[in-house]
């Protein structure tokens, strides 16, 4: 994205660093590791409320054990990146198909109304043998924990809202991550994932 785009977005409005200049890597191993942006879009909390706001959020269930129950957190999803609920998404999903060099054309968010909503140990789509996967936190400081699948330490970020957390190489294949719950009282976190349709369909 040229600094033209950029400065449409300067002023009182939430702007992103199209430069991904401010990066702090992390190897997990010979073959997977993250790329954290700390404060990667200024002024996030606009954002947060513009998504809060939106229709789009449902209510997800998940078989546990014996029983269906409800996701601690909502769910809304785009497969289109052109219906995402707000302008600014659009052209950060430009900004990181142009600077990874994959097309990013979907979106799903994640809404953590409090402290008690979170994840477990998961690995994200496509678990290919080379992936780039970015999300996006708003809103709240959370904690997202990476490990092993086969267990062991985890390497734990701290999330602050407006960060970028980009998992690369193997880190869906052989790792998984979490959002664990807090036991001390937390706001609303939005996470934004975005997605490529040609990522999932091919070891590109």
């Amino acid at each position: 994205m040229s600094r033209l785009q950029l400065r449409l977005f300067e002023g009182d409005a939430p702007k992103f660093d199209a430069s991904f200049g401010d990066l702090r890597r992390v190897d997990l191993d010979q073959t997977s590791w993250v790329e954290h942006f700390p404060r990667w879009l200024s002024r996030n909390e606009v954002l947060l409320d513009s998504l809060a706001k939106t229709d789009g959020w449902e209510q997800r269930k998940r078989w546990m054990f014996t029983q269906e129950l409800d996701e601690p957190r909502l769910t809304a999803e785009y497969h289109a990146l052109a219906q995402a609920p707000d302008p600014l998404l659009r052209a950060i999903g430009g900004a990181l198909s142009e600077h990874y060099g994959l097309p990013y054309d979907s979106v799903w968010m994640n809404l953590y109304r409090d402290h008690h909503d979170g994840t477990g140990w998961h690995g994200d789509k496509p678990k290919r043998a080379k992936s780039i996967v970015p999300v996006l936190s708003l809103g709240e400081t959370r904690r997202f924990l990476i490990r092993h699948r086969d267990g062991g330490p985890s390497t734990s970020f701290t999330a602050e809202g407006g960060d970028l957390i980009v998992m690369r190489g193997r880190c869906q294949r052989d790792w998984v991550h979490c959002v664990p719950k807090e036991t001390h009282p937390a706001g609303m976190r939005i996470s934004v994932n975005f997605a490529s349709s040609q990522q999932a369909a091919e070891d590109w």
